[in-house]
């Protein structure tokens, strides 16, 4: 059951206060199904609507009826540079509750843009557990190289309000997703029914491990926090 007293709690549990190791946030969502969150997360085009820091976001290909390969982009406050990344995605129901990861691939035909710094995703993922007919739990692992030496209070930022306020934004998003669902393809869900995937296949050897060593890496390292503008994540 969600704790009577309040609809929404977010904790988070840090290894080190660096960007490159693993972080972990979760959220209590009351009156939001664990299928509900599930379909949000995978659904890209409800994300236009909700995700306000995505520049881009596309499905490049399936490898099988529950792995793709896809293309996010991401605005960072100025004036650090965009980034992006490609991630190999894999998706498992379980039983009442549903497991998302992802990691960084290299695809011969989305190389690195020349306005973002390509980032490697070394390990995402999302763990949506039931806990009732009406009420779940989110969590959230990070493992992500942002290919850059990056100063140390965007590190904090991005611990202390970025990521947090994130999940908040997922919990809000999902109240209303059944709504607008219903408005939008009601029946559509090819992360649930692959025989609706209509993505082209991709085959797995054009694919590898998307390496952070052999990638750009800048150095951001001396920026100011006073020259940086406030994404909408960090906003009250």
């Amino acid at each position: 059951m969600c704790p009577p007293s309040f609809s929404i709690t977010a904790f988070t549990r840090f290894l080190e206060t660096c960007a490159s190791l693993p972080q972990i946030f979760g959220i209590v969502c009351k009156d939001v199904t664990a299928e509900t969150l599930y379909d949000v997360l995978h659904d890209t085009s409800y994300r236009k609507k909700w995700d306000t820091n995505m520049i881009d976001t596309y499905d490049i290909g399936r490898l099988t009826v529950n792995a793709d390969v896809g293309y996010y982009s991401w605005k960072c406050p100025s004036p650090l540079k965009n980034r992006d990344f490609v991630t190999m995605r894999s998706w498992l129901p379980l039983g009442n509750d549903y497991l998302i990861i992802n990691y960084s691939v290299k695809h011969p035909q989305h190389p690195p843009k020349k306005d973002y710094v390509r980032a490697v995703s070394l390990l995402t993922g999302y763990l949506i557990q039931s806990n009732g007919a009406n009420c779940s739990t989110l969590y959230y692992l990070t493992q992500v190289d942002p290919r850059g030496s990056l100063p140390k209070w965007v590190v904090n930022r991005v611990s202390q309000f970025v990521a947090p306020k994130a999940m908040r934004k997922i919990y809000k998003a999902s109240l209303k997703y059944p709504e607008w669902k219903r408005k939008h393809n009601p029946t559509l869900k090819p992360w649930m029914f692959p025989e609706q995937n209509t993505l082209p296949c991709i085959n797995v050897a054009d694919l590898t491990v998307q390496r952070a060593d052999s990638l750009e890496n800048i150095d951001e390292s001396g920026l100011s926090e006073e020259k940086t503008t406030q994404s909408d994540d960090e906003e009250t």
